[in-house]
């Protein structure tokens, strides 16, 4: 799976490397959307990935927003699989 983040955005860079330590098992690929080529190769506008984060699983299923992060956190497993999984349970995905 693939984090998609703003690289120039001091926020969503240290979000970036607190997934890249918190992926002990190396499930997710944390890339920058300025990383030449990438939005094209994984289907993605440049307006998208101006607006929000993604996250992009192997198969192609994307995740934009709030629903990217609680995706990646399901895909760190553990403590953050359970903190995660709420996002899919009414009334949190409203």
């Amino acid at each position: 799976m693939s984090l998609i983040y703003d690289g120039e955005c001091e926020f969503c860079a240290r979000m970036a490397r607190w997934v890249e330590r918190a992926d002990r098992h190396g499930r997710v690929s944390v890339r920058a959307n300025q990383e030449a080529g990438l939005v094209d190769s994984l289907g993605l506008t440049l307006g998208q990935v101006g607006r929000a984060a993604w996250a992009v699983e192997p198969g192609g299923q994307k995740f934009e927003g709030a629903a990217a992060v609680n995706r990646v956190l399901r895909e760190l497993g553990g403590g953050w699989r359970f903190l995660g999984a709420l996002y899919l349970v009414p009334p949190a995905r409203w």
